[in-house]
């Protein structure tokens, strides 16, 4: 399926929901924090770098959205103890999750699998894979605790097909594609949890530079461009869909 997607959601359409996005400090991750605000939901924030998400956050409050909340976390370097600790605070601040979107990625540029570091491979495996495996798991219980929660994978084209010089980076969304997928399979029974994955397709974000650094910025579609599949997956008119790569 491509990234167009014709929807328009409704004022409100998120209201009283509580989403998690992580990457939010910019890119497709700060457009749909912003965007989810403006429907309704409570965000929670979470990225690395305090400073963008502190922006992000000043964003919604001028826009009259709900008041967000930041929860920064390094996903390269995070434990398990500290995403244990991240979802305790979760509970402890809200109860629940509604929605939980991995949009974080990390990429650093093209290269042939004999030329990458192992550093790279074990950083990019960290952020792109094991980090929404972990914060998926460790959130479970409060996604249950939601009438309708929805999780949402943010997927490339690299990761669906096999290409050269995408490397870990490539191999890791490929991992997190199946795992959106096997969450889905295994919690099928359990209609209040939903698990899908969608592509945006290329974006204006400072991502894409590290492979793309010659690109003209004004021939590639803005993250905002790239939100209505991403709130339609968020809200209630998609409860029911649930392990769909779109």
């Amino acid at each position: 399926m491509t990234a167009d997607f014709d929807y328009s959601p409704a004022p409100g359409l998120l209201r009283d929901r509580i989403i998690l996005v992580t990457g939010a400090g910019g890119g497709l991750g700060g457009a749909l924090a912003a965007a989810c605000a403006q429907l309704g939901a409570t965000v929670v924030l979470t990225g690395r770098t305090v400073r963008k998400l502190e922006a992000v956050y000043d964003r919604i409050e001028s826009a009259g959205g709900p008041q967000p909340a930041i929860l920064p976390m390094n996903l390269m370097t995070a434990t398990w103890v500290e995403f244990e600790a991240f979802a305790a605070t979760l509970e402890q601040t809200f109860g629940r999750l509604d929605g939980l979107v991995h949009a974080a990625a990390h990429f650093k540029g093209f290269r042939t699998l004999e030329e990458l570091e192992p550093r790279e491979w074990l950083d990019s495996l960290q952020v792109n894979l094991t980090a929404p495996y972990t914060l998926t798991r460790v959130c479970l219980p409060l996604l249950r605790q939601s009438t309708d929660a929805s999780v949402v994978q943010v997927a490339d084209i690299g990761g669906r097909e096999v290409r050269a010089f995408h490397g870990i980076y490539g191999i890791a969304k490929r991992g997190a594609e199946a795992l959106a997928a096997g969450f889905a399979l295994e919690l099928r029974k359990e209609e209040n949890l939903r698990f899908n994955s969608y592509d945006p397709g290329p974006m204006r974000t400072q991502l894409r530079t590290q492979g793309y650094a010659g690109e003209s910025a004004k021939s590639v579609p803005t993250p905002e461009s790239r939100l209505a599949r991403l709130l339609w997956l968020l809200g209630p008119d998609s409860r029911g869909t649930s392990g769909h790569a779109f």
